[in-house]
């Protein structure tokens, strides 16, 4: 109800300065104008090439909708095998980045800042070659007659004819080498905030080295190892030249699984179909983090 005077005239409420809403509009203009370069570029760069995989992947042959090709996918043992091997030897990768980039991670920040910057430089060196090139380097050394297989020779574990090729082991390797920066520079970021009192308190309360490390740093790094650990595993999930090299045809992932349907049966929609499902898994396995980031930023 309106506030009225003693006389029944009714008020109006106040109205805002001239000045304050046309400063208001000014700044919602400004920002639009800001914003608008990058929503334009995700709309086109994302959005429109998404739109179009879901409707191929919703088209039949004679340009209606369907979902055979969902099901024809969900329902053949032979594709459900691919996503569980994708699926765990995703999380491997994950898990073996996460144990070699933790500690890593904390080495670099707990040395002198010249040190650290040559550490940097070597955990970064990688991702300046090719994904191609460190792949057929990493073919030579699993290879018959390679480095590791013929140590391993040498040592009297395996057959002179032994090999790494084509195995799920020569897959985790070479995903961990190239996926092990994304992990290490996550968790650096944290644990270089950790504040060293707080360590230092631990070990003058008496607490072990590897107990700090366990019940102090562990804890507050976790956040860099969770976003570490998703970046990883969803590059992993995706990835298609690394393990289609190493793995072979022996060993397919989904993404390799796309690349056939794609480019060799030209079963498009199939293709379209395989990719829909690996963008709602990734996106499954984002969304609890999005929903934790979300809450704790208010």
């Amino acid at each position: 109800m309106s506030p009225s005077t003693d006389n029944g005239v009714v008020d109006t409420p106040p109205l805002p300065p001239q000045g304050v809403s046309t400063r208001v509009l000014g700044g919602i203009a400004e920002d639009a104008t800001l914003s608008a370069p990058g929503v334009f570029l995700i709309l086109l760069a994302f959005i429109l090439p998404i739109g179009q995989m879901l409707l191929l992947s919703l088209e039949n042959t004679t340009g209606g909708l369907t979902v055979e090709h969902f099901t024809r996918f969900l329902g053949d043992g032979y594709y459900l095998g691919i996503v569980w091997r994708t699926l765990r030897l995703s999380l491997l990768i994950t898990v073996i980045a996460a144990v070699i980039g933790f500690p890593l991670a904390y080495v670099m920040a707990h040395v002198g800042p010249r040190l650290r910057l040559w550490l940097i430089i070597l955990v970064i060196l990688p991702l300046m070659t090719s994904v191609v090139v460190r792949t057929f380097g990493w073919m030579v050394l699993l290879g018959r007659g390679g480095l590791i297989p013929f140590t391993l020779w040498k040592l009297g574990f395996v057959n002179r004819n032994f090999t790494l090729m084509q195995t799920e082991s020569a897959i985790v390797i070479g995903m961990v080498q190239v996926l092990l920066p994304f992990m290490t520079l996550s968790v650096l970021g944290v644990v270089m905030k950790v504040d060293r009192r707080l360590e230092e308190a631990a070990r003058t309360m008496g607490a072990s080295f590897l107990a700090t490390l366990r019940t102090v740093v562990l804890p507050l790094a976790m956040p860099g190892i969770v976003a570490g650990s998703l970046l990883v595993f969803t590059l992993s999930v995706s990835s298609f030249i690394t393990p289609s090299l190493l793995g072979g045809v022996r060993l397919p992932v989904v993404a390799g699984s796309i690349y056939e349907a794609a480019t060799k049966t030209l079963e498009w929609n199939f293709a379209a179909a395989q990719s829909v499902i690996l963008l709602i898994g990734v996106f499954l396995v984002l969304l609890p983090y999005l929903k934790l980031t979300g809450r704790r930023h208010g």
